[in-house]
């Protein structure tokens, strides 16, 4: 059975997105972390993270175990005494933005908040439309993946998301590889694709920068969920474009291949937007500075 000594530095890398983050909270060194965590996966018997140039990415054993011992470690550092002097934190803080980057990065760095008293109240959505609730005085916070424009609205950028095509390792077999490096929109144009809205917005915005042109594929799903157009590629429904942070996991268990590579990889920024001339709330101040630390360690998306 895992000590807690090595499941609460899990966490902290799981929280934090990297292992030099991890041991700067720890207060311990890299060196330390790492080998811990390869301690850990040895009791375990499985990987639990893929490491890149941007940090970290847990795997799908690790996004569950992280749910199992999260409230537990939590538990216990409150009932033995915590060792910050952090003051508490009074009032809510109504925070809007994409499920997945909030499922997967947004929550998880702002949940620790919630242990001092601060209330959360988070909407997911369009960014467009939670950019007007935002201009209207329903949200404090957004983060969103356009660049607002509204006057009301002051905005800064938070990450960039770096964006990858993918199919299941079946789908990719069936290109032919001298096509793709010569013509790829050619070689790929046969190949269904799984989209996040009518518009194709993700698909359209990588054939036009990547090939210049629109996609000419067909059309076979369309989902309004990131995770989920994941889930429908990894049984075959076809091919899309999907930010790194959410489909690493999938490409390190083998579910999912890169299908091309870019000389520059696709990116785009996500906004942590604001209303301008707001009252100052000091709640909401701690999550929007919370947040632009934590996205400093995510080193990209």
């Amino acid at each position: 059975m895992p000590s807690l000594d090595l499941l609460a530095t899990f966490l902290e890398i799981y929280r934090a997105g990297s292992l030099s983050a991890a041991a700067q909270r720890l207060g311990v060194t890299q060196p330390a972390v790492t080998g811990q965590l390869a301690r850990l996966e040895e009791q375990i018997g499985e990987r639990l993270f893929v490491r890149s140039r941007q940090g970290v990415a847990p795997t799908p054993r690790a996004a569950a175990l992280a749910t199992r011992v999260s409230l537990h470690l939590d538990g216990l550092r409150d009932v033995l005494g915590s060792t910050e002097t952090e003051p508490a934190l009074r009032g809510t803080v109504r925070i809007g933005g994409a499920a997945e980057a909030m499922t997967v990065r947004v929550l998880p760095a702002l949940a620790p908040l919630t242990a001092r008293g601060l209330y959360l109240h988070v909407t997911l959505g369009l960014a467009q439309d939670l950019l007007a609730e935002l201009a209207e005085g329903r949200l404090d916070l957004v983060v969103s993946a356009v660049r607002p424009t509204h006057p009301a609205v002051l905005a800064v950028p938070l990450v960039d998301e770096e964006f990858l095509l993918v199919g299941a390792p079946a789908t990719a077999h069936t290109v032919d590889a001298d096509r793709l490096r010569t013509a790829p929109a050619d070689a790929l144009a046969a190949l269904p694709l799984v989209a996040y809205a009518e518009d194709l917005p993700i698909v359209r915005r990588y054939w036009r920068s990547e090939f210049g042109q629109r996609p000419a594929n067909p059309v076979a799903l369309v989902v309004p969920d990131l995770r989920a157009v994941l889930a429908a590629i990894e049984a075959g429904a076809g091919v899309s474009v999907l930010p790194h942070y959410l489909v690493e996991p999938a490409l390190a268990a083998g579910s999912v291949v890169q299908l091309h590579t870019p000389e520059v990889a696709p990116l785009n920024t996500l906004y942590l937007a604001t209303r301008r001339g707001a009252p100052a709330n000091p709640a909401t101040t701690v999550v929007r500075d919370r947040l632009i630390e934590a996205a400093a360690q995510w080193g990209g998306l």
